[in-house]
């Protein structure tokens, strides 16, 4: 038998909602995320979307995950798009090996039963 674990989050990122004091400058975000350019541009891996009650909305991997997050956001077609609002946190795990990746995916969506991935299902 196989024995796979999820691996710790090498990055997470929470949105923000803060704005400055009168007279000071909003704090640049992207997507309401300061935190956004800490995403790697040029990593692989996976990217896990939580909403506010850490709960799993998304899993999604990616050869260059800055960009993948930015798609999600900016897609017509992403499985979030009618839910960005939701998306409260994003935890990164750098993931080079694209086989590992899609192992890791098809693992967390089940045992951790993210809500919008309807493609990798098999714990209904």
């Amino acid at each position: 038998m196989i024995k796979i674990e999820i691996p710790e989050p090498n990055l997470v990122i929470t949105r923000s909602r803060q704005t400055g004091q009168a007279g000071e400058s909003d704090l640049s975000s992207v997507y309401g995320f300061t935190d956004y350019h800490k995403i790697p541009r040029d990593k692989g891996g996976m990217i896990l979307f939580f909403d506010a009650k850490e709960d799993l909305l998304f899993v999604g991997k990616a050869r260059k995950l800055r960009q993948r997050v930015k798609k999600h956001f900016e897609d017509n077609v992403s499985p979030i798009k009618n839910h960005r609002d939701d998306v409260h946190k994003i935890a990164v795990i750098y993931v080079e090996d694209s086989m590992e990746r899609e192992i890791y995916e098809t693992y967390i969506i089940n045992a951790l039963q993210a809500k919008y991935n309807i493609d990798k299902v098999f714990y209904k």
